[in-house]
């Protein structure tokens, strides 16, 4: 892995460096060495204005609404998150199962708490209670009964059909369903109704997140953008509340000593960024940098993604949340939220049209439900140009690390060509690597701003300081 400790950085450097395999921890910025990894990590993005959620997607929004409308609390299970940090690829569950409901955390229902002498159901006398017995007891001895002839039987009835078995019912079903479909089709494109087709359409997003929401649901959900660098007042005024969710998250989820999720780690991890905050006349109206997206309930923080907003997409920095409501699948529900929020900000800046995820892990199972958020690209490792995941896939079943761009011919775009080009910054002075070397006569760092260079791009190392003693 190769990374660099950033002071400061524009939007439009960033978006160029994560379009090259790069991705931010604070302020550090890293590059995972592809080839030589156990687990290769590739760039993940999703087309946020064609998406379609899923069956799971849909699943996960009806439970996050049934919750918020009627206090239904599914069994705990361990949700996938959408975050990457650097050292550790989060591990992650995408099986969804159906799951008898578990009381609300935020309600005590009273009535389900009985006193066993007092309840009018609840009978404590030997007598009434039927015998149970242990595991331990020797089994009862078996009551013999006559051996009686069985009288024979009348046979089917013949005025009943025949049964069938169910797998041909649904075929039968199935073929029916079909056929009206098709003769409906026929019979719209001879006598085509506007309003019916309208009406055929699927289902956005945001209609599924909103679905069944009564007007006064039993929780209230609020969803916040606050700019975390440099930090508002709306960010400085929640940051403790933040801070503790995030602490309960790291010792529950990731099972940290509670002497190690720091507020100084919290601040240097999910609040310092390098990014400088932008507005532009063709941007959108919250502007482009970094910030914490927050999920009030009923008052409280219960989740928070931390997010970059750059000039063409929004990226997934890492999301943490209460430990008391992980049955909610929270990492996917709030990935669905981050997707309808990029196509709410693409209304207002056109070129910002993707919903970045961090790194996709072929290699590990656990970290392959990062493809089923679709359409999506995987950026290739030596082309750096994007390629659909259905054409990946193949390629991956046979080896972890592989050139994803099938154009034998193509090859970097931003590869580097002149070395002397590359900006350093050397005693507070601006100059280009060519007159720092002519300056430094001896030097012997050639190699390094190569390498370096090399992995930026000839763009950005012609417009990113490289720090030099």
């Amino acid at each position: 892995m190769r990374g660099m400790w950033s002071h400061t950085m524009t939007v439009q450097d960033y978006q160029d460096l994560i379009d090259r395999g790069w991705r931010r921890s604070g302020k550090y910025v890293y590059k995972p060495t592809m080839n030589k990894t156990c687990c290769p990590q590739y760039t993940i993005r999703c087309h946020a204005l064609n998406f379609h959620p899923s069956k799971t997607h849909k699943k996960t929004l009806k439970k996050v609404n049934r919750f918020l409308s009627r206090g239904e609390m599914p069994v705990e299970r361990h949700d996938e998150g959408h975050e990457d940090s650097l050292g550790e690829i989060m591990d992650s569950a995408h099986e969804e199962g159906v799951q008898p409901p578990r009381q609300d955390p935020l309600k005590i229902d009273r009535s389900e708490v009985q006193d066993i002498s007092t309840s009018p159901d609840t009978d404590t006398t030997n007598s009434a209670a039927p015998a149970m017995p242990r595991e331990d007891a020797a089994p009862a001895p078996e009551e013999k009964t006559p051996n009686v002839t069985p009288k024979p039987g009348k046979g089917a009835d013949p005025s009943r059909p025949l049964g069938r078995k169910a797998k041909d019912i649904r075929k039968e079903r199935r073929l029916q369903k079909e056929q009206q479909k098709q003769q409906e089709a026929e019979s719209s494109s001879v006598n085509p109704v506007p309003s019916k087709s309208s009406s055929n359409q699927p289902k956005s997003l945001e209609e599924f997140i909103t679905e069944s929401l009564p007007n006064d649901p039993l929780h209230r959900l609020e969803v916040r953008l606050v700019r975390s660098k440099p930090p508002s007042p709306q960010f400085k005024a929640s940051f403790d509340a933040s801070y503790q969710v995030y602490k309960l998250y790291q010792m529950a989820i990731h099972k940290d000593p509670p002497d190690k999720p720091t507020e100084s780690q919290f601040k240097r991890f999910l609040c310092d960024s390098p990014l400088e905050a932008e507005m532009a006349p063709d941007g959108p109206e919250v502007g482009y940098g970094s910030f914490h997206q927050q999920y009030w309930l009923d008052g409280r923080i219960v989740a928070v993604g931390v997010l970059d907003i750059l000039p063409s997409c929004v990226s997934s920095v890492y999301l943490y949340y209460h430990p008391d409501f992980s049955s909610l699948s929270l990492g996917t529900y709030s990935a669905l939220r981050e997707i309808a929020f990029t196509r709410q900000l693409q209304q207002q800046s056109p070129k910002l049209a993707y919903y970045y995820l961090g790194f996709y892990v072929h290699s590990c199972p656990k970290m392959r439900y990062k493809g089923q958020y679709q359409p999506s690209d995987l950026l290739c490792p030596e082309t750096y140009t994007w390629v659909s995941i259905e054409r990946c896939i193949p390629r991956l079943e046979i080896s972890a690390y592989s050139r994803l761009s099938e154009n034998a011919h193509e090859g970097d775009a931003c590869v580097l060509k002149e070395l002397g080009r590359v900006l350093v910054l050397h005693r507070r002075t601006v100059m280009p690597y060519a007159a720092y070397a002519r300056k430094r006569k001896g030097s012997n760092d050639e190699k390094e701003v190569e390498q370096y260079a090399s992995l930026l791009g000839q763009t950005c190392a012609e417009r990113i300081l490289l720090y030099r003693a």
